[in-house]
């Protein structure tokens, strides 16, 4: 009975199910809530029942991952540039400057890569963010690896792009608390190298230095912000590229239904989802998408993270409350399919996610020269 259920949810991940749409604004991304609750309510575990068998460890009994559920993923890009979008090196060179460059804040003391390190996957490993004054933020910071490729950006989603998520923490009053878009570009005008770097980057400007092409500049740099991996290698078919521990738990994940949200080319990043969907979430206060669209259907939805690099940038999810990548296994197993996973089965699955980790792009992200001024 046991292998049925299972069965059953990789049979509704491999097809596919239609999901309802929750209500949302218009031009909002669609909710993929219920082929996930539908695909957990399949695997949930009876109150009291013991927890899963752990995993096999050999090769020879992993197996091999059914081919049509590997359709489901891909192997990510060498960039996620957009096409018809203008790009250059000057662009991104530009991007990389403001990036790094603390000056872009109120007092002169965070950079973009201040919460977000490059050399440290794009995190800074802090449940929240010290921000203005020191004053930590509300949510955990996401990895700005790979993010240019999800389907929208921010944990509830309210930047449709990576350039107009870039202009979002310059002015946050808790972030880098700039006080208005005509304040960045004043400063900015009076730093004499940018005039020459904005210029180059937007020959066909006759004002470059504009609170957008901020936003454009730095969007243009994270889009080279991709971490190709193991796992690419994997999905290319040399089924080499990953260990018998690591195939088990990718056999776990997607029996698990996790695939459900955490798909495509990112592991995630292409959907918004409840949290909480089995069992309600420990921590009430942040209501999610709820804040940005004041609908009932939407309260407790963020977006499905992505699960590249995910070793790499604990703590997890949107409030920092799981301080290692096991015990954020298990709080998904408990409260998002209703499964207490055995420590075999968690081990497994951290195991296969240790194969997301990704390589850095040691010279892209190399610290640049700032302009004097």
């Amino acid at each position: 009975m046991r292998h049925m259920l299972l069965c059953l949810s990789s049979l509704l991940a491999a097809c596919g199910s239609p999901a309802e749409s929750a209500p949302s604004p218009a031009a909002a991304p669609p909710v993929q809530g219920p082929v996930a609750t539908a695909t957990a309510t399949a695997t949930a575990t009876a109150p009291g029942a013991a927890a899963r068998t752990p995993a096999v460890a050999t090769r020879r009994e992993a197996g091999e991952v059914n081919p049509r559920l590997l359709r489901r993923f891909k192997p990510v890009r060498d960039s996620l540039d957009v096409a018809g979008a203008p790009s250059s090196t000057a662009l991104v060179d530009l991007g990389r400057m403001l990036f790094f460059d603390k000056r872009l804040s109120r007092n002169g003391d965070l950079a973009c890569n201040s919460c977000h390190r490059l050399d440290h996957y794009g995190v800074d490993n802090e449940p929240t963010s010290p921000g203005a004054n020191g004053a930590r933020g509300r949510r955990n910071s996401p990895t700005v690896y790979n993010a240019a490729g999800h389907f929208t950006e921010f944990w509830d989603g309210r930047a449709t792009n990576i350039e107009e998520q870039a202009k979002g923490p310059i002015l946050n009053p808790g972030e880098m608390a700039m006080p208005s878009p005509a304040a960045v570009v004043a400063r900015l005008q009076k730093i004499t190298g940018y005039a020459t770097a904005f210029h180059a980057a937007f020959p066909a400007d006759t004002t470059p230095i504009t609170y957008d092409n901020v936003g454009r500049a730095i969007g243009a740099f994270e889009r080279g912000l991709v971490t190709p991996s193991r796992w690419d290698h994997y999905l290319a078919g040399d089924h080499d590229a990953l260990t018998a521990q690591e195939v088990s738990g990718l056999k776990l994940f997607t029996d698990l239904g996790c695939m459900t949200c955490h798909t495509g080319e990112f592991v995630g990043g292409s959907m918004f989802q409840k949290v909480g969907a089995m069992s309600p979430w420990p921590n009430q206060a942040d209501l999610g998408r709820y804040e940005v669209t004041k609908l009932d259907s939407d309260r407790m939805l963020f977006k499905v993270p992505s699960l590249r690099n995910i070793a790499k940038t604990a703590p997890y999810f949107h409030d920092g409350s799981a301080k290692t990548l096991e015990q954020a296994i298990e709080m998904m197993g408990r409260h998002q399919i209703g499964e207490e996973l055995s420590p075999g089965d968690v081990a497994a699955i951290a195991s296969w996610l240790g194969s997301l980790t990704g390589e850095l792009p040691m010279s892209y992200i190399a610290t640049p020269q700032l302009p004097a001024g």
